[in-house]
């Protein structure tokens, strides 16, 4: 493969701190490399030094002569005074960038929703962002480098973002550089995996997964990192191979491996454990909203963004919800909340409800910005209980991250990431029992990320999370539902994917169906040739096969769970539960005949 650029004995340090001690690396043709790291170590730095937008205190950055770099800082770098069109095509005519197929595929993907003779500065930050991307995008670039390009993007922009960066070279033509969040993002399109720490950078063979397990591998043989972050990383690795199977087939990711370090790592949650302590928390009522109407704020009387909805919230359910922007959901936060009464139908709300919200406000913690850390959470209580463990203030700031010299930290002196781990500490302090998270995962690395699940993953209560963030949505709750701007509220038996194909159906005018399955164009893609499935469908058939899978055996053990309660509700002549328990059960077999149907579809396009 043909070098692009790299960078030689690369330092850089503000103040006493050195970010960056001696690096050397290179990008190649086929590169597609995600950086990770905590925040503050260093990743964005080295992104500017090798496209060149700044110069490194010492060392240096070379580039073959003809390589063209695109790069999308995370600042707002757009003239303000242009109008959308402008600022993506410039002074082009329409009928000259219409003509090109790639420019109208990102035109499509990222800025459909965008009014094209709005000024710039008239936008929303996220409108922003999507418009400096596609400027970025319709461009012919060697190396591509993107800070955060997921900022801001919903579900549906990440997938169409991965779609664009896999298909946009061939397998051995042009690279990328990514930073993000995302890991999802990060599994789904990169081959390498760049780790910055420490002033070094790491480099490893494949996506996220890949990552996890090679780092666990050396973390373990090199016998250099404290238990604490081991068996983290172990039980990220453990939800890898176990909530996921479907990453295993990515390139590098040796099962064996995997395996023998998993082996005496239990699953991520014990969820039957959780139920029982949250209904002892919370008994059988928790939040209930019943035929739930809501008119939009400030629109024309009769304009609802809920119409006639009913949702139940049992003890210890854990929820994600996904949707179109302005569908509501930050809205049904509000209602399940308390915070907005409905138009018409009513919220019931259980005797022993204590809920805490992580909204979207970094102002929250604004009247304790002088204090430290550690005197934040200590003002709350000096000990908490956690899935049934004892911690002590300082354990549990620890946890989320927070070194002993963070700790003592005054607030007002932390980043955006730290203070948004203060935010869910503050919550997780006052011990609720309804807990709802409207996009955790903002300003967040991957390890802090990993550091929150992990805590949530023993947390007993009924959990709700918003997210665009596929990855976490996966990790911390058991089943979704999607908003779709209707009025209307979905389940999504077959989680984000059957979301985006319903989303895919919609946009392409198709209809759907009143249990949320599209009744065409399912797949997204083109009808299949006379001649038989295409390779793509093939490729998708094998992912929907897995995926279902993967669901079945929720489902199996979400059934078994119910007939130990029906056993129990048996022999204590509790005919109310019994009654209730064969109305969750007829649901799951209906989910299951839906699964299984789906399942033999996809095996006639394989073949088997």
């Amino acid at each position: 493969m043909a070098h692009l650029l790299g960078g030689e004995n690369l330092t850089v340090s503000y103040a006493t701190r050195t970010v960056l001690d001696g690096v050397t690396l290179g990008l190649e043709e086929g590169d597609r490399i995600g950086m990770v790291g905590r925040n503050g170590d260093g990743k964005s730095t080295l992104m500017r030094l090798l496209a060149m937008r700044a110069t490194p205190d010492s060392g240096r950055v070379t580039k073959r002569s003809d390589v063209n770099i695109g790069y999308l800082d995370q600042s707002d770098v757009l003239d303000g005074d242009l109008t959308v069109g402008a600022a993506i095509v410039g002074d082009k005519a329409d009928y000259e960038w219409a003509a090109n197929p790639q420019i109208r595929e990102v035109m499509g993907g990222l800025v459909s929703d965008v009014d094209w003779h709005a000024n710039v500065h008239a936008l929303s930050g996220g409108q922003k962002r999507r418009v400096a991307l596609a400027k970025l995008l319709i461009e012919d670039h060697d190396v591509i480098m993107l800070d955060e390009p997921t900022n801001h993007l919903d579900v549906e922009g990440v997938a169409w973002l991965s779609r664009h960066l896999k298909t946009r070279w061939r397998a051995n033509q042009g690279a990328f550089l990514v930073v993000t969040h995302d890991r999802w993002f990060l599994d789904e399109v990169c081959n390498k995996t760049w780790e910055i720490h420490d002033g070094i950078m790491d480099p490893f063979e494949g996506g996220y997964a890949a990552y996890v397990l090679a780092r666990a591998e050396r973390d373990r043989s090199a016998s250099v990192m404290e238990g604490k972050r081991q068996q983290l990383v172990k039980k990220e690795l453990a939800w890898l191979r176990r909530g996921a199977p479907a990453r295993t087939a990515k390139p590098k990711f040796r099962i064996e491996a995997a395996n023998a370090l998993i082996a005496d790592v239990p699953e991520p949650r014990d969820s039957m454990a959780l139920s029982k302590m949250a209904t002892a928390r919370l008994g059988k009522d928790v939040l209930d909203l019943e035929h739930v109407s809501l008119d939009f704020l400030g629109g024309e009387p009769g304009q609802k963004l809920f119409d006639n909805i009913t949702l139940r919230l049992a003890p210890g359910e854990r929820l994600g919800l996904v949707g179109v922007n302005g569908a509501g959901k930050t809205t049904l936060l509000k209602l399940l909340n308390g915070e907005i009464q409905p138009t018409s139908g009513k919220l019931k709300r259980g005797k022993t409800v204590v809920t805490a919200v992580l909204t979207q406000e970094v102002k929250e913690l604004d009247d304790v910005k002088d204090l430290r850390v550690i005197e934040v959470i200590e003002r709350e209580k000096r000990s908490f209980n956690v899935g049934g463990k004892e911690f002590s203030a300082g354990q549990l700031v620890e946890q989320l991250g927070f070194t002993n010299e963070k700790q003592w930290t005054p607030v007002k002196d932390l980043s955006g990431g730290e203070r948004r781990r203060l935010q869910l500490l503050r919550l997780l302090v006052g011990e609720p029992n309804v807990l709802m998270l409207d996009e955790p995962t903002n300003d967040l690395d991957t390890d802090t990320l990993a550091a929150v699940e992990d805590v949530l993953d023993g947390w007993p209560g009924t959990l709700v999370v918003v997210s665009h963030d596929r990855y976490l949505l996966e990790r911390v709750t058991d089943h979704q539902m999607a908003l779709l701007g209707d009025g209307k509220i979905r389940a999504l038996p077959r989680g984000v994917d059957q979301y985006l194909e319903l989303r895919e159906s919609a946009l392409a005018g198709s209809t759907i169906t009143g249990g949320g399955n599209p009744v065409t164009g399912a797949s997204g893609g083109s009808a299949p040739a006379a001649g038989g499935p295409s390779e793509a469908e093939k490729r998708d058939a094998r992912k929907a096969k897995n995926r279902i899978d993967r669901q079945l055996g929720k489902l199996t053990q979400q059934e078994e769970k119910i007939h130990a309660q029906m056993v129990k509700s048996t022999a204590d002549n509790d005919f109310d539960a019994m009654a209730e328990l064969n109305k969750k059960l007829k649901t799951l077999a209906e989910e299951r005949e839906a699964l299984e149907l789906e399942w033999l579809e996809a095996l006639e396009v394989l073949g088997e």
